[in-house]
């Protein structure tokens, strides 16, 4: 079955890049409404749908466009804990053309979301059963998505600063696995990379409180990692997020070697254009069991993250 929200809830901080101040409400919609972003802040309010072909691709961050001059940015990471607590319908407003990043990972928006609770509704669920595989590539760089029967994430990622190095992970997204696994892994960089960024007018509202950032060997954030393979755990929680934009659960393992958002959104792309690639399955129960999202209506809020930044259900 589809679910929701069971009552709005509400978050407020600063936006990565931007760095302006941005309130952002989650609201329960009607079953077969799917995700959307509603720019509050224009007059008329402009909508955008979290699909795959309303992204403009960007190598930083995930990000919306209208096609007509709006855009919405840095979506990834509620876009990640809506798919892994299974939230298939929900209007997203926001005040300003950023998401809040919050900590920098999902887990504020999942305690929140939790915190307001999770309500099944009365109708079917279909998923998008990928038949054969498809890639993109891009150097050494790739990644694909291959029949499975239920969502599966596989990445590896190479970094020359040792505080990442190589890391790999490989996740069954089902049983809760994102929240245990993924939902706290904070988004990162390099030190080098952050003068850079900020002279071309990005990551103005970045911080030790909001990202991992390494210099070599050195983690500088205070009080290090929350795992020791963090940083391969953020890039698979933004997999989650991005691969969401195919609009319903994807069955299909999904493989990335230095893989981005960019990326993922091409390999979406790929797959919507061939026809013989996926179809549409209406879920079982069994499937649904399967599903990155269920029984979280089940789980309570994360200890120690909830209240933690501004999130109040109102």
């Amino acid at each position: 079955m589809q679910a929701t929200l069971k009552d709005k809830v509400t978050f407020t901080g600063v936006g990565l890049h931007s760095g302006s101040a941005t309130r952002l409400e989650i609201h329960p919609a009607p079953a077969g409404h799917g995700i959307v972003f509603r720019r509050a802040d224009l007059m008329p309010a402009i909508d955008l749908p979290a699909l795959w072909d309303h992204v403009t691709p960007s190598r930083l961050c995930t990000l919306l466009d209208n096609g007509a001059g709006v855009t919405l940015s840095t979506i990834e990471h509620v876009m990640a804990a809506l798919a892994g607590l299974g939230i298939h319908n929900a209007l997203v407003t926001v005040d300003g053309p950023e998401i809040p990043i919050l900590d920098g990972s999902a887990a504020p928006f999942v305690d929140g979301i939790l915190e307001v609770g999770i309500a099944r509704q009365a109708a079917p669920l279909r998923a998008i059963r990928v038949l054969h595989p498809v890639e993109v590539r891009d150097g050494e760089a790739f990644a694909r998505l291959s029949p499975a029967d239920h969502l599966e994430i596989d990445f590896q990622i190479d970094f020359t600063d040792a505080a990442i190095g190589h890391q790999e992970k490989r996740l069954d997204m089902a049983n809760g696995a994102f929240l245990r696994e993924l939902a706290d892994s904070r988004t990162f960089c390099r030190a080098a990379d952050v003068e850079t960024m900020r002279r071309n007018g990005l990551a103005l509202g970045g911080t030790y409180l909001n990202a991992v950032v390494v210099d070599g060997a050195r983690v500088l954030t205070p009080g290090g990692l929350r795992h020791a393979d963090e940083a391969v755990r953020h890039k698979m929680l933004d997999a989650t997020g991005d691969l969401a934009l195919a609009g319903a659960p994807l069955l299909a393992r999904y493989t990335g070697h230095r893989a981005g958002h960019a990326m993922t959104n091409r390999l979406l792309r790929a797959l919507f254009s061939q026809p013989d690639a996926w179809t549409w399955e209406v879920c079982s129960a069994d499937l649904e069991d399967r599903l990155p999202g269920a029984g979280m209506a089940d789980y309570g809020p994360r200890a120690g993250f909830v209240g933690a930044l501004s999130v109040a259900a109102e």
